[in-house]
C-alpha cells in the first residue's frame, strides 16, 4: 500500500490589478501597476490577474506591459475576458508576451443574471460557455472559467455549465461568490460539489473568489480550501468591488498560522506582505483601517495593561504570529489610558530613563491624567512628563485645582486650590492681564510674593489638537536674586503654566532651605539676625498659618 501523498499547496491568484482596481477611486497608472506587479512577483503569488484588456485600450496596454516585464520564472500572467469572441481575442493578444499566461473567461449563471442582464436561456448559457472556453483553448493552454454569481445559481444547472467548460478544455473552475451572499456552510458545500465534478478530469483545479458584502470573504475562501479548492482569488488589503474581495494577507496568514487545521499552505514569502500592503495603499489612496488584520497599524499593538504585562513576559500570550513574519516593524506597547505601570516603566527604561519609585509614581499619575485627554502618549510626551516630574511633589506646594475665566470682554480671573507643604489646602483668586498672569497672581496670594516671573516659554510636545503643552518658566527669587526653572506639562497650557510656576516656587524654597542649612546666605550686614526664615516646606502645620488672601480648607 502506497503512502498517502501530501496535499498540493494552495495557489494564490492575485486580482489586485483587476478586481481590486475596480474599487471606486483605486485606479492606478501604468507605472504604478508595473510596480505592484513586480512586488507581487517578489511576494511569490502564483497568478497575477493583470487586468481586463477589453475594458479599455489603457487596460490592454497595462496587461501587455506587465506580461512583457515579468520574467520566465515569475507568476502566470492572466487576463479577464467576457465569454465573447472579441473579448477573448483581445485578451489573448494582451497576455501574449508572458512566458506563462492564462485566459480567464466568465459568464453569469444565476437566473437573475440570465433573465435581467444577459437575457438568454439556460441552454444558451451552456452553449456560450462551451464556445468561449473552446475558443480560448485555441489561443492559450491555460484557461480558467468562472460562472458569475455562482452562489445564487441553481446548483444542478451550475454543474452543467462547469461540466461543459471542462469538456471544452478549462483547466481551472472558479466558484465566485460575486455578491458576497453565501454563508460559510453553503459555500463549503458548493465548493465540495464542484471539487467532486472536477475530480473526474485529472489536472482541473477548483478556485474560490469571494466578495466581502457580508464580511465573509476570507472565511468563505478558507471554507472553500477545506472543501478541496486549491486556488484562492484575493487582493492586497482586500480592495475590490463594493465591500472588496478576500484579503490576500489574511488568507495566507490564516493558512500558515493554522496549518494544523487546514493542512495546506502557500508558497508566498509572507515577509513581503506589509511592504506590499503599503505600496498598494500608496498607489490607490485606499488606506487600511488601523484594526485591519495582519497589516493594520494596530495588528501588533497592545494598549491594555493586562495584555502589555503578558507581552512583556512572553509574546505568545497575545500574539499568534510575529510581526517579523509579515514584514512589520515589530510589536508595540501603545501607551494609553488602559496601560499599566509595568509597560510604562519598560518604555521609560528603553528610552534610557531610570526613575526612583517616588518619581516614577508621579510620572505614572501624570501619564494617566494625560492619557485620559490624549489617545496615545508617545516618547516625546514621556520625556516631557519626566522633565516635569518633581522630586519635591510629596513635600512642596501642589496645585490641586485651577479654574480660569478669560475672554475678549472678561477680566482674566483665576481661582486655585493648593495643598500646602505642612498639610491642609488653601483657595485663592487673582486677576491679571491674561489667564496665565491671573493664575500666577492667584498662586502668589497663597505662597506670597517670593519671586518674579522673568521668562515663559511654551511648546507643543507633539502634533495635533490634543497635543500636550510643555511650559518652562524662569522665576527670580526676590531675596537672593537667583533664578529657578519650573516645568509643567498638560494638554491645557494654562494649567501647564500654573504647574510650572508652582514647580519653580518649590525649587526656590528648596534652594533657600539648602543655603540656610549651610549658613550660606544672609543679609548684606551679615550676622544671624538677618538669616532668612526657614521655608514653609519644612514648617510644622501648627506653625503654618493661612497666607494672606487665601482661605484655608481643613483637609
Amino acid at each position: 500500500m502506497s503512502a498517502p501523498t501530501e496535499p498540493s499547496p494552495v495557489r494564490i491568484f492575485d486580482t489586485t490589478l483587476r478586481d481590486g482596481e475596480q474599487s471606486p477611486g483605486c485606479t492606478m497608472s501604468l507605472a504604478e501597476k508595473l510596480d505592484v506587479a513586480r512586488a507581487l512577483a517578489r511576494l511569490g503569488v502564483d497568478v497575477i490577474e493583470a487586468g481586463f484588456p477589453a475594458a479599455s485600450p489603457g487596460d490592454a496596454e497595462a496587461v501587455h506591459a506587465i506580461a512583457e516585464s515579468l520574467g520566465t520564472g515569475g507568476p502566470v500572467v492572466c487576463g479577464l475576458a467576457r465569454a465573447t469572441e472579441s473579448d477573448i481575442v483581445t485578451c489573448a493578444a494582451a497576455i501574449a508576451p508572458a512566458a506563462r499566461r492564462r485566459l480567464h473567461t466568465f459568464l453569469a449563471t444565476s437566473d437573475i443574471h440570465l433573465r435581467h442582464k444577459l437575457r438568454i436561456s439556460r441552454d444558451e448559457a451552456i452553449a456560450r460557455a462551451h464556445a468561449a472556453v473552446s475558443l480560448a483553448r485555441t489561443l492559450v493552454d491555460d484557461v480558467e472559467f468562472s460562472p458569475e454569481d455562482a452562489t445564487r445559481s441553481d446548483p444542478d444547472f451550475l454543474c452543467e455549465v462547469l461540466a461543459a467548460a471542462v469538456d471544452a478544455g478549462a483547466t481551472t473552475l472558479n466558484v465566485p461568490d460575486t455578491v458576497g451572499y453565501a454563508t460559510t456552510a453553503e459555500y463549503e458545500a458548493l465548493v465540495a460539489r464542484v471539487c467532486a465534478l472536477a475530480a473526474r478530469s485529472p489536472g482541473v483545479v477548483v478556485s474560490t473568489h469571494c466578495h466581502d458584502d457580508l464580511g465573509l470573504a476570507v472565511a468563505n475562501s478558507l471554507a472553500g480550501v477545506r472543501a478541496g479548492a486549491r486556488q484562492v482569488e484575493c487582493t492586497i488589503n482586500g480592495i475590490g468591488e463594493r465591500a472588496g474581495n478576500a484579503a490576500l494577507e489574511e488568507v495566507v496568514m490564516a493558512l500558515l498560522t493554522r496549518a494544523d487545521h487546514f493542512g495546506v499552505g502557500t508558497t508566498v514569502d509572507t515577509r513581503e506582505l506589509t511592504r506590499l500592503s503599503r505600496l498598494v495603499t500608496a498607489c490607490t489612496g485606499a488606506h487600511v483601517a488601523p484594526n485591519k488584520a495582519v497589516v493594520g497599524a494596530n495588528a501588533f499593538a497592545h494598549e491594555a495593561g493586562i495584555h502589555q504585562d503578558g507581552m512583556l513576559k512572553h509574546r505568545a500570550t497575545y500574539e499568534i504570529m510575529t510581526p517579523e513574519s509579515v514584514g512589520a516593524d515589530g510589536s508595540s506597547l501603545v501607551l494609553g489610558k488602559h496601560s499599566g505601570r509595568h509597560a510604562l516603566r519598560r518604555r521609560l527604561e528603553s528610552m534610557g530613563l531610570s526613575l526612583d519609585d517616588a518619581r516614577f509614581d508621579e510620572v505614572f499619575a501624570r501619564f494617566k491624567e494625560l492619557a485620559d485627554r490624549k489617545k496615545v502618549v508617545d516618547a516625546r510626551d514621556l520625556r516631557a512628563l519626566v522633565t516635569a516630574a518633581h522630586e519635591h511633589v510629596a513635600t512642596g506646594w501642589a496645585l490641586l485645582q485651577l479654574q480660569v475665566a478669560s475672554g475678549t470682554h472678561v477680566i482674566p480671573t483665576a481661582t486655585v486650590r493648593v495643598r500646602a507643604p505642612g498639610g491642609g489646602t488653601h483657595v485663592a483668586s487673582g486677576t491679571g492681564s491674561g489667564p496665565v498672569d491671573a493664575s500666577c497672581r492667584a498662586l502668589n496670594a497663597v505662597v506670597g510674593e517670593v519671586g518674579e516671573l522673568e521668562g515663559f516659554t511654551v511648546r507643543a510636545v507633539t502634533e495635533g489638537i490634543a497635543a500636550a503643552g510643555e511650559v518652562t518658566v524662569r522665576v527670580r527669587d526676590v531675596h537672593t536674586g537667583r533664578t529657578h526653572l519650573g516645568h509643567g506639562v498638560h494638554t491645557d497650557v494654562v494649567t501647564a503654566s500654573a504647574e510650572a510656576y508652582v514647580d519653580a516656587i518649590n525649587r526656590l524654597y528648596m534652594a533657600r532651605d539648602s543655603q540656610a542649612e549651610r549658613g550660606a546666605w544672609s543679609g548684606e550686614r551679615g550676622g544671624t539676625d538677618s538669616v532668612a526664615p526657614r521655608s514653609p516646606l519644612h514648617a510644622p502645620r501648627s506653625a503654618y498659618p493661612s497666607p494672606a488672601g487665601a482661605t484655608e480648607v481643613v483637609s
